[in-house]
């Protein structure tokens, strides 16, 4: 691993089943790898930005709706696609829109966005189908891949 400073920011609602899966990932991550520098961004918004603040790269993940093929399929981007098409979050400023902002500010040279398709999120659940449990070791395996490049 290089100098660069590398933060995960991981995103999503515990209480909205599929929609966690950004928040699992950062738990996961916290506990098999302690010394990455992980946050929780919670469902996104403006709060974003001052996470990202100061870093050469940052690894946003977060669920995805309508996006992806099928449910659990993990989807990278260096660049934000099309906010209309892709609702990272449920809040009304959401992921995409934080990160459209950090971009033309300024704030971070690098951004990688990871998106987990979670399908449908329309009910209060604890639980997340077992296709997004499958993404998360998947995606950590990325991340850590990532960071390894670096």
């Amino acid at each position: 691993m290089s100098n660069e400073r590398v933060r995960v920011i991981g995103c999503g609602n515990p209480l909205m089943g599929n929609d966690a899966v950004g928040v699992r990932v950062i738990e996961t991550l916290h506990e098999t790898h302690p010394e990455i520098d992980i946050i929780e961004g919670g469902v996104g918004g403006l709060g974003l930005i001052p996470m990202m603040e100061g870093y050469d790269h940052v690894i946003l993940v977060d669920a995805t709706t309508g996006y992806g093929n099928h449910i659990g399929e993990i989807l990278v981007f260096t660049k934000p696609p099309s906010n209309e098409f892709f609702p990272l979050s449920l809040s009304d400023i959401g992921v995409l829109d934080a990160v459209n902002i950090a971009e033309e500010l300024g704030i971070c040279p690098q951004i990688t966005i990871i998106g987990i398709e979670a399908g449908e999120i329309a009910e209060f659940s604890e639980l997340m189908s077992q296709e997004m449990e499958s993404a998360v070791e998947n995606v950590c395996e990325l991340i850590l891949n990532t960071i390894k490049k670096e």
